[in-house]
């Protein structure tokens, strides 16, 4: 999951995959802004088939809480 999350990463801001790791925050280090936020977290649930909850998303700050999500609800459904 984390690689999945690390090459989309790379298609909305200018950053090296190698470089991402789990404890990389989204807004403080790669420079996400909420769009590209939300329109990342648009990607996955169409490509895992899930749904995102709004107010689940404001816990996430870093990569590997994002993998840690994403994960979760692709196993619940």
């Amino acid at each position: 999951m984390i690689d999945k999350i690390k090459e989309l990463i790379c298609n909305y801001v200018e950053a090296d995959a190698a470089s991402i790791t789990e404890d990389t925050k989204f807004i403080e280090d790669l420079n996400f802004t909420s769009y590209d936020f939300m329109c990342m977290l648009g990607d996955l649930e169409e490509e895992y088939g899930i749904t995102v909850d709004e107010s689940d998303i404001l816990n996430i700050h870093t990569v590997g809480e994002a993998a840690e999500y994403i994960e979760k609800l692709a196993r619940e459904k």
